[in-house]
């Protein structure tokens, strides 16, 4: 998102040495304007390291989406924070804000200690830290224990928490939100109370945000968002929108307010970017959107699907 609207973006990665696949990442991330760095590894052989299989089916209708994932020898397991200089990277580049995401976090047990040097270095730096918590099932397996000690104290250090009431309950063990009786407005402030229990849990954030969304078809959602900020709230109440492919919209509900954050906007437009980032992003096939400007994307939020010539 950022990148494609003219922020300075950065990925932390590793790479299979003289790998096509490789190739063709690092020729995508440069398509998008987004830098990267990170250790060459060798293949070891055809039954050595590789790059993740992701193959994911949109759904359509009534059919609810399928994604297989397949991370067997994944060379991104193998990332630890001996193949970065952070110093260089916090000190001396200047990072505004460094965001990690949960399913990484949890990808493996390098990864996990990874994103706690990550995050230890960008506080010690002065670098804002988000973190999505992206609980996953199978990845938790296991390794519950380990992983709630990793998880806990990367939100402690967060400047920028985001999850949904999953991802709290499963991640941080923290009480979701109460049913408080039916309709929108009771859901809604079952997740406010959800938030202000993550809040006193974790008070170094300044900023929780969780979205929300309800799935009448694998076409048709019902979307919003909740943010909190200080002492005020940011309600999106669930609007319907369109999906081609949801996969990517909570990345770029993240994305659209971390860009907001950055340009320096008030508050209530960090929701509002982010919520029609989110919905940009299940516009399209790929996982991540593609803005043309800021324009479009604020032209989501009014509801202005007119042709501009």
């Amino acid at each position: 998102m950022s990148s494609y609207l003219g922020l300075p973006t950065k990925v932390l990665t590793a790479f299979v040495k003289g790998s096509p696949i490789s190739r063709f990442i690092k020729d995508n991330l440069s398509s998008r304007h987004i830098a990267y760095e990170g250790p060459e590894r060798e293949q070891g052989g055809p039954w050595g390291y590789r790059h993740q299989i992701n193959i994911a089916d949109s759904g359509y209708g009534a059919r609810g989406p399928r994604v297989y994932n397949d991370r067997t020898g994944e060379v991104g397991r193998t990332l630890s924070a001996d193949d970065f200089n952070l110093d260089r990277i916090f000190g001396e580049e200047g990072v505004q804000i460094v965001h990690m995401s949960g399913l990484f976090a949890a990808l493996s047990p390098e990864t996990g200690t990874f994103c706690l040097e990550l995050a230890r270095t960008a506080k010690r730096y002065g670098t804002r830290i988000s973190f999505d918590l992206n609980y996953r099932a199978s990845f938790w397996k296991g390794r519950e224990k380990a992983l709630r000690d990793i998880f806990s104290e990367i939100a402690g250090l967060a400047d920028i928490l985001v999850g949904n009431e999953e991802d709290f309950q499963l991640c941080l063990g923290l009480a979701g939100p109460e049913a408080g009786g039916s309709g929108l407005a009771a859901k809604i402030e079952g997740f406010k109370g959800m938030i202000d229990t993550v809040k006193k849990t974790y008070p170094n954030a300044s900023v929780y945000g969780t979205t929300l969304r309800e799935v009448v078809s694998a076409n048709l959602h019902l979307w919003g968002a909740i943010m909190s900020h200080g002492d005020d709230w940011h309600v999106i109440e669930p609007r319907e929108i369109t999906i081609l492919d949801r996969i990517g919209g909570g990345d770029g509900f993240v994305g659209g307010v971390l860009y907001a954050i950055l340009k320096g906007w008030e508050p209530e437009k960090w929701a509002q970017f982010g919520w029609a980032s989110g919905a940009l992003a299940t516009t399209f096939l790929t996982d991540y959107g593609q803005p043309a400007d800021e324009d479009q994307i604020w032209a989501i939020w009014e509801g202005n699907a007119r042709v501009q010539r």
